[in-house]
């Protein structure tokens, strides 16, 4: 796995995304959750029915940068966390239930 793309990964997810929940009131702000949304967006589909788990591991350079410029384009238009969200839920079969 690419190590920079690794790590602009992680700090998307651990510090940039919490940090702009904080500031957009999003109705998501752990850094599972980014991970979650961003990676089901980035695969269409729940991750784990394409990546094998733990993600972190086992995630290609390809899906991964997708998963990437997801995040990316939430810190760019903060207006469409809501919707990605609200899209992993219903691929999983879940309603929205707070905060996650």
């Amino acid at each position: 796995m690419d190590r920079a793309l690794l790590a602009r990964w992680l700090d998307l997810t651990r510090r940039q995304l919490p940090q702009a929940a904080a500031r957009h009131g999003w109705p998501i702000r752990l850094d599972h959750c980014f991970m979650r949304v961003c990676l089901d967006a980035a695969c269409g589909r729940p991750w784990h029915e394409v990546i094998a788990r733990p993600a972190i591991r086992n995630a290609s350079d390809a899906e991964l940068a997708r998963a990437v410029a997801v995040a990316e384009g939430l810190l760019a238009r903060p207006d469409t966390l809501t919707a990605l969200n609200a899209e992993s839920l219903r691929l999983r079969g879940k309603r929205r239930i707070g905060a996650g």
